[in-house]
C-alpha cells in the first residue's frame, strides 16, 4: 500500500507541475471570466428555448451548451454576424424562454438525486456496519448533505460551473452573486445557466448540488467505524472545494481541460464515482484497518436496511442519469432505459459469480451488484444502446465482485463498505467501456478508449494525491482517528451520545 501511495504522490507531483503552470498562465482568467459573466448575465441574448433543447447535449450535465446549433461555416458573413453567439456564461432571459416540461423533470430529478443520499445511501451503508456505529454512519450522510449544501452555494458551484481556466472556474457566482429572479408588471426575467438554458438557474444549481452532496458521502463507506466526526467535517469541506469542484469543471464545463479534449461522462463516472472511490481508498490506507479487522466478526448488523437503501439508490439513480439530459426528451428516456438494463444485468452477474464461488447467492451480493451496475452505466447512460448497457452491466457485476472480495483480501486494505471496490472500480469499467460502446446516433459523439483513459487517470491522480495531502494535514492539526478504546465502544455513544436498542 505504501508503494501505491508513493506512486500516486510521484504522478501527482508531475501533474501538479503542469496544472500549476497552466493556472499561472490563467491567473487573471477567473477575474476576467467573472466580469464577462456579469456582462453576459445582464445583456446576453436569450436562445430560443424551442429551437435547441438542452437535452441534445453530448456530454453530461454540462453538455447542454453543446446543444446550441453552431453557425454554418458556409453561411454568408451577414447571416453569421446576425446570429447571436452561443452563451458561454450564465445569462438572463425572459420567463417565456423557460421550458415548463424541462423544468418539471429537473425538479423531479433533483428530488430523486437528493433521495439517493438521504435516505438511500444512509440506509445502504447503515445496514452494513455493526450495530454500535449505525447512527454514526447515518449522521455522516445527513451532516454531509447539510454541509455541502452551504459550501456549494457559497463557492462550489461557481468554481465548477462558470468560465475560468482549464482546471477551475471563476468567482462570478461566489455567494450566488448575479443569480436572480425579477418579477415585473409586464415581464419577468431570471437567470439561466449556459449549460441548461431552458430551466431556471436556481433549479440547475440545486440539481448539481445533489451530485456534490452524494460524492463525498460515498467516501464515508471506506472509513466506517474509525474516523472522528470533527475531522470528517473538515475533510469533506476542503475536499468538496479543492477536489470535487475542479474535477467537475474539467469534465463538465465546456472550457474545462477534459471536456475540451472530448471526454465522455454523461452523469458522473469520473466526476462522482472514480473521484470518490480513489479518495475512499486513500482514506482507508491513511487511517489504517479497523481494530480487530481480519480477527473479529464484522458482519452487517441489518441487511434489511441495506436492501431498502439499495432499492432507494436504484430509484433515485433515474434522476441521476436521466436527469443529466437536462431536459424531458428522448435522450433522458434512453438514459433511463440504459440504466435499468445495466443495473439488472450487473445484479445478476454479481449474484451468479458469488453463487458459483461461494455456493449461495446472498442479499448483500445482489444489492451490491445492482449498485455496481448503476455506477458503471453512469458515464455511458446517454451514449450507449442495448448492447453496450448489457455488456457494461455484466462486466461491472463480475469485476466489482472480484475487486470487493479477492482484490481487497489480496492487497489487505480495509475498505469497510467497499466504496473503492464498487465505486472506483465500477466507475473505471464504465468510463473505459463508454469509449468502446458509445453510439454516435444516440449521443452525438464517437467514443475513444484512449480519451476515456485520460479522464480516468487524471481523476485517479488528482483526487488521490490531493486527498492524501488533505488527510495528512488534518491528522497533524487535529487527528483523524478515534482511540482504540473509543472504537471498541462504538462511535454512536462516543461521538454522539446515542445508541440503538
Amino acid at each position: 500500500m505504501r508503494k501505491l501511495l508513493m506512486s500516486l504522490m510521484v504522478a501527482g507531483s508531475l501533474m501538479a507541475g503542469g496544472i500549476g503552470a497552466a493556472l499561472a498562465d490563467d491567473a487573471s482568467a477567473p477575474v476576467a471570466a467573472s466580469a464577462a459573466a456579469s456582462d453576459t448575465t445582464a445583456a446576453a441574448p436569450a436562445p430560443d428555448a424551442s429551437a435547441a433543447p438542452a437535452a441534445d447535449a453530448s456530454a453530461a450535465p454540462a453538455a447542454a451548451a453543446a446543444s446550441a446549433p453552431a453557425a454554418d461555416a458556409s453561411a454568408p458573413a451577414a447571416a453569421s454576424d446576425a446570429a447571436p453567439a452561443a452563451p458561454t456564461a450564465p445569462f438572463s432571459v425572459d420567463s417565456s424562454k423557460i421550458n415548463s416540461g424541462d423544468t418539471a423533470w429537473m425538479l423531479t430529478s433533483t428530488a430523486l438525486v437528493l433521495f439517493m443520499t438521504i435516505p438511500g445511501l444512509a440506509l445502504f451503508y447503515g445496514g452494513m456496519v455493526r450495530k454500535k456505529s449505525v447512527l454514526a454512519i447515518l449522521m455522516q450522510s445527513f451532516a454531509i448533505t447539510c454541509l455541502v449544501s452551504i459550501v456549494w452555494v457559497v463557492v462550489g458551484y461557481s468554481l465548477a460551473f462558470t468560465p475560468g481556466g482549464s482546471f477551475i472556474g471563476g468567482f462570478s457566482r461566489f455567494f450566488m452573486a448575479g443569480m436572480n429572479y425579477i418579477k415585473g408588471d409586464k415581464a419577468t426575467t431570471l437567470t439561466v445557466s449556459h449549460l441548461a438554458p431552458t430551466i431556471p438557474e436556481t433549479v440547475y444549481v440545486v440539481y448539481q448540488m445533489t451530485f456534490a452532496i452524494i460524492t463525498p458521502a460515498l467516501i464515508t463507506g471506506a472509513f466506517a467505524d474509525r474516523m472522528k466526526f470533527s475531522a470528517m467535517l473538515v475533510f469533506m469541506t476542503l475536499w468538496s472545494i479543492i477536489v470535487y469542484s475542479p474535477i467537475a469543471h474539467m469534465v463538465w464545463e465546456p472550457t474545462g481541460w477534459l471536456a475540451s479534449a472530448g471526454i465522455l461522462d454523461f452523469a458522473g463516472g469520473t466526476v462522482v464515482h472514480i473521484n470518490a472511490g480513489i479518495a475512499a481508498l486513500v482514506c482507508a490506507l491513511v487511517l489504517g484497518k479497523r481494530v480487530g479487522y481480519g480477527k473479529e466478526a464484522m458482519a452487517p448488523h441489518n441487511l434489511t436496511l441495506t436492501l431498502i437503501g439499495g432499492a432507494m439508490l436504484w430509484v433515485g439513480w433515474f434522476g441521476f442519469n436521466a436527469g443529466s439530459a437536462v431536459a424531458a426528451d428522448g435522450r433522458a428516456g434512453f438514459a433511463m432505459f440504459a440504466t435499468q438494463v445495466a443495473t439488472a444485468a450487473a445484479a445478476l452477474a454479481w449474484m451468479f459469480a458469488e453463487w458459483a464461488t461461494k455456493g449461495k447467492p446472498s442479499v448483500l451480493g445482489i444489492v451490491s451488484g445492482a449498485v455496481a451496475g448503476l455506477v458503471a452505466i453512469t458515464p455511458a447512460s446517454g451514449f450507449v444502446g442495448l448492447t453496450g448497457s448489457l455488456v457494461i452491466g455484466i462486466a461491472a457485476g463480475v469485476i466489482c465482485f472480484w475487486s470487493a472480495t479477492w482484490l481487497k483480501h489480496k492487497l489487505g486494505y480495509d475498505d469497510s463498505l467497499d466504496a473503492f471496490g464498487v465505486h472506483c472500480i465500477g466507475g473505471i469499467v464504465g468510463a473505459l467501456l463508454t469509449g468502446v460502446f458509445a453510439v454516435k446516433d444516440i449521443g452525438g459523439s464517437d467514443g475513444s478508449i484512449v480519451l476515456q483513459a485520460k479522464g480516468v487517470l487524471t481523476t485517479l491522480i488528482y483526487s488521490g494525491v490531493v486527498s492524501f495531502i488533505l488527510l495528512k494535514i488534518i491528522d497533524m492539526v487535529m487527528g483523524l482517528r478515534v482511540t482504540e478504546e473509543e472504537e471498541r465502544e462504538g462511535l454512536d455513544v462516543v461521538l454522539h451520545g446515542e445508541h440503538v436498542e
